[in-house]
């Protein structure tokens, strides 16, 4: 039996490693410099010598989160990777997102995993449809957004006029730790800001080839600045004043409330103000914290080990047909090997596969702390939402998924390629690629698949080329929404014009309808039956 003594020590030792995590998203509209900026992270991080640059275009590398086939070649993240790194004294946690909007309940999920979340906008298009609908999501689960102004090497709008435009959209107060120096496409610098607006220091950048390795920088007092920049230095400072006239100055109980955010402006692809982000979150994003469970408790950082499953991904290692299980640390010191219980079905897991992720490297974790992801190999029992734990039952709130809106069936284009079709269909349904509907008149051979945006069906597609070497044949439906109905409404649902029935793999019975229309006859014709919305994640 241990001692009081060593298990004080133990439980010091684990408050210790929970303060050194930082585990966040970076979440944006498609095209806003996301993987780029990951990226840019790592490398400022040490864990890769040279940037990919813009990942997709001829003659360049992919970035390293991206790795499917598909990203590479259309220069698009289409699923969530997980990349783990010290910087100073802590340990990064960075939970990369798809960065297409037909992905939303992927980054849905990973927004389930962080304590903390970077918005990231492009400085000439302001704040787009995408990263409005992911900052309600963060502002929904409570995560304090810290906000990365990038792509300012390149022409843009006005800094205030941004800042303007996140107030009176979104609520959000922003409140700029550093402005740039120089308009939008002359980034020559930062100020830094320091109490009520001063401008306390200059940090001047210098282009390196391509962006591909770290920006030196050279540190300058604002006397040294105003000599150097003239204009552009004034400009900056007197537009610090007048944020802080504003009361848009950095407030730490604001900032973790989800009342203000910290602004950055940046150029990830020059690798101009990513030192800045990085030192950002480790000084002021938070440490993870007591997570909510089924019943209304809570489970604090320092009880026994539990962790929740937020992404399930197959093929990322093409020599290995192996299924990974991304979970995220709530609570306990996780050990390889420890044998934990899986709360769905009550049946123990031992842990003897568990890696970190570096993109598509990876290397055998020993020992993990809460805030940390880590990816356990072969899990086949475990999907999106399920909770793992040693000692007493501890079970976490399930993910919802978001309601699909495009439908389309998918077969084999050969009979003698049913059993690998099947097996396919199975793994991208439990990893939550898209979801799975049957029924019997359709039966198991044409499965109706729902997702939430048309590219997850082209994702279905190559992956079962890819993967499986099944060749298959997609339908679309015409159907464009689904309500979750009962067995009793089922039967008469059933018979009505423009609608089709199904049952997912949960078990939630589908009503699919023709249109909105459809629906709203349906409703008022024969109001007992049961339709009900299905939870929509994000709306």
């Amino acid at each position: 039996m241990n001692s009081p003594v060593a298990g004080a020590a133990t439980s010091a030792r684990l408050a210790e490693e929970v303060a050194r995590r930082r585990t966040f998203a970076v979440i944006s509209h498609p095209d806003a410099g996301k993987s780029t900026l990951t990226e840019a992270l790592a490398l400022h991080a040490k864990m890769i010598s040279e940037a990919g640059a813009i990942h997709g275009k001829a003659g360049r590398k992919s970035t390293v989160s991206d790795w499917m086939e598909m990203e590479k070649a259309r220069g698009i993240s289409v699923s969530s990777t997980a990349l783990q790194f010290e910087y100073g004294e802590c340990v990064i946690n960075l939970v990369d997102t798809p960065g297409h909007s037909d992905f939303s309940e992927d980054t849905y999920r990973v927004l389930t995993a962080v304590d903390a979340a970077v918005m990231l906008i492009d400085a000439a298009k302001g704040l787009e449809p995408q990263t409005l609908k992911l900052f309600q999501v963060a502002r929904d689960r409570g995560i304090p957004v810290i906000t990365v102004i990038n792509k300012w090497d390149r022409p843009g709008r006005a800094p205030l006029e941004l800042l303007d435009e996140i107030l009176d959209r979104i609520g959000l107060t922003p409140t700029p730790l550093f402005l740039p120096v120089g308009i939008a496409g002359d980034f020559r610098g930062l100020l830094r800001r320091g109490e009520e607006g001063a401008a306390t220091e200059y940090i001047h950048f210098t282009r390196t080839a391509g962006g591909a390795t770290i920006a030196p920088e050279e540190h300058y007092t604002a006397e040294q600045a105003l000599e150097r920049e003239g204009e552009a230095w004034e400009t900056a400072a007197e537009e610090s004043e007048l944020l802080s006239a504003a009361g848009q100055d950095h407030d730490q109980e604001m900032f973790l409330a989800g009342q203000t955010s910290p602004v950055i402006y940046a150029s990830a692809m020059l690798n101009f103000g990513v030192k800045q982000i990085l030192d950002t979150l480790i000084e002021l994003a938070p440490a993870p914290r007591a997570r909510k469970t089924v019943g209304g408790g809570e489970r604090e950082t320092t009880e026994p080990f539990s962790a929740v499953i937020f992404k399930v991904q197959a093929g990322m290692d093409t020599a290995h047909r192996d299924r990974l299980a991304f979970m995220r640390i709530v609570s306990g010191e996780f050990e390889r090997g420890m044998v934990v219980t899986h709360a769905q079905t009550g049946r123990p897991f031992a842990t003897k596969y568990a890696l970190t992720v570096f993109g598509r490297e990876r290397s055998t974790v020993d020992t993990a702390y809460p805030g940390d992801v880590v990816g356990l190999v072969n899990a086949t029992a475990l999907a999106p939402g399920h909770t793992l734990f040693v000692d007493k039952k501890v079970e976490f709130p399930p993910i919802p998924s978001f309601a699909p809106e495009h439908f389309a069936t998918l077969r084999a284009k050969t009979a003698d390629k049913y059993k690998q079709f099947r097996k396919a269909i199975d793994q991208l349904d439990s990893e939550g690629v898209v979801q799975v509907l049957r029924n019997d008149v359709r039966g198991d051979a044409s499965p109706v698949l729902a997702a939430v945006g048309p590219m997850q069906f082209e994702v279905v597609t190559a992956r079962m080329q890819g993967e499986y070497n099944v060749e298959t044949q997609l339908d679309h439906l015409p159907f464009q929404l689904a309500r979750r109905t009962d067995a009793e409404s089922a039967a008469e649902l059933a018979r009505q014009r423009g609608v089709e029935v199904f049952t997912r793999t949960d078990g939630a019975i589908l009503a699919l309808f023709s249109d909105k229309w459809r629906l709203q006859y349906i409703q008022k014709e024969l109001p007992k039956l049961t339709l009900e919305p299905l939870v929509a994640g994000a709306e």
